[in-house]
């Protein structure tokens, strides 16, 4: 997990969301106990409730459970249904920004394949 926490929202949303970045990740696997609230609060010098608050985000979505005793763990079946939330989410929020800055470019479906080599080429041809 990265150390860094910024200002655009709350450190518990941050860590839940980098809990999520680690399942769909494979860092985390079905399964897996989460690390300890203790390590995390420790490691990130966070508020342990901070620490819990986020992770109770993602046993309140059904990605984790509370196994009494033993601490929580990521659910069977929890990285298909994150995929298919977040495949959800880049379509609808983040595609037609994408979208419409590549209309916005001119840019072609090879263009972007090829990682904008066809452009560089008629760059250099200018060049000569």
């Amino acid at each position: 997990m990265d150390r860094e926490w910024n200002d655009s929202q709350p450190i518990y949303r941050q860590l839940r969301d980098r809990v999520v970045a680690m399942i769909l990740d494979g860092v985390l696997k079905e399964g897996d106990p989460l690390p300890s609230v203790r390590n995390v609060a420790a490691e990130y010098r966070v508020n342990p409730l901070t620490v819990l608050k986020g992770y109770q985000e993602l046993v309140n979505e059904g990605l984790v459970e509370t196994r009494r005793g033993l601490g929580m763990f990521v659910v069977e079946g929890t990285r298909d249904l994150l995929l298919e939330g977040e495949r959800q989410r880049f379509i609808e929020e983040e595609w037609p920004k994408v979208k419409e800055t590549i209309q916005r470019l001119g840019l072609s479906a090879e263009d972007l394949l090829n990682g904008g080599a066809r452009r560089s080429k008629s760059k250099n041809k200018g060049r000569s």
